[in-house]
């Protein structure tokens, strides 16, 4: 069987130092952004606890397996897609202690059948505990990515995301502000409502990218509840600019890493 590297290119992890910040949301917009550009994405949702891609979606299908040993990936939107909520009753709570949960997430993670992915986005749970460690140990990840809201409660867990990333040698692509500013649907009128500059604050004192900052919008959270992201809806639109910007962002670091020193052809010196 081939291994997960050998069918993906780049795996980019989505973190956040705690929950309630809007990363499932990033992550799942950030693919469709990355899709945009017409490579083959996907997207593991690796909140076992939690999984909230198939809603974000709009995918409930079951994966299908056409070895008897690893699943098809679920497609939506045209990015390839997998969740252990697409295999349970969304109703089903999953009571599973730390080692249950990371060995799903390794299955979930080699045990499907990815098609040649340029870029595989893993939303991970909220927080530094035993799925984020066992993933940045085992998988060679290209990058992570940390979402957080300007507040400054939400970047002291941030500086503990960042800690544990350096400490395993992941490279930290960089920072993504949600929520910088709620927009008002009637006026247009922005207010800070959690704090202002945070963002860019704790990229600067971790030394990492800011990599953009998104607003309170309403259209954000309804269209994720309906299955359809806010850049798919409105591809046009500013929000969708901004995670097409980051998207840029993110292809640019990775390719300067994966250029490498340049080859030099080798001169033969043939007699006649």
């Amino acid at each position: 069987m081939l291994k997960v590297t050998d069918r993906v290119k780049h795996i980019i992890a989505i973190a956040s130092g705690k929950g309630g910040v809007g990363k499932s949301t990033t992550a799942v917009n950030l693919a469709l952004a990355l899709a945009s550009k017409g490579v083959r994405v996907g997207i593991l949702d690796a909140d076992i606890y939690g999984p909230n891609q198939p809603q974000m979606l709009g995918a409930n299908e079951k994966p299908t397996s056409k070895d008897g040993k690893t699943l098809e990936p679920v497609h939506a939107h045209g990015i390839q897609s997998m969740s252990i909520g697409y295999l349970i009753d969304i109703k089903t709570p999953m009571v599973w202690r730390g080692p249950m949960a990371t060995s799903a997430l390794q299955q979930l993670l080699n045990d499907t059948h990815w098609g040649n992915l340029e870029y595989l986005i893993v939303d991970l749970p909220p927080g530094t505990g035993d799925i984020q460690l066992t993933l940045t140990q085992k998988i060679p990840l290209a990058g992570a990515i940390i979402v957080t809201t300007p507040q400054d409660i939400a970047l002291l867990d941030v500086r503990k995301a960042v800690a544990m990333f350096n400490k395993v040698k992941v490279r930290l692509l960089g920072v993504v502000e949600n929520m910088c500013a709620h927009v008002c649907s009637q006026c247009g009128h922005e207010e800070p409502i959690f704090g202002e500059g945070g963002g860019e604050r704790i990229a600067t004192e971790c030394g990492v990218n800011l990599l953009g900052a998104l607003p309170l919008d309403s259209r954000i959270r309804q269209q994720a509840d309906l299955g359809k992201p806010i850049f798919l809806v409105d591809d046009q639109g500013s929000i969708a600019e901004i995670y097409q910007s980051i998207a840029d962002k993110i292809v640019a670091q990775l390719s300067k890493k994966s250029k490498g020193s340049p080859k030099f052809p080798k001169i033969v010196i043939e007699k006649n």
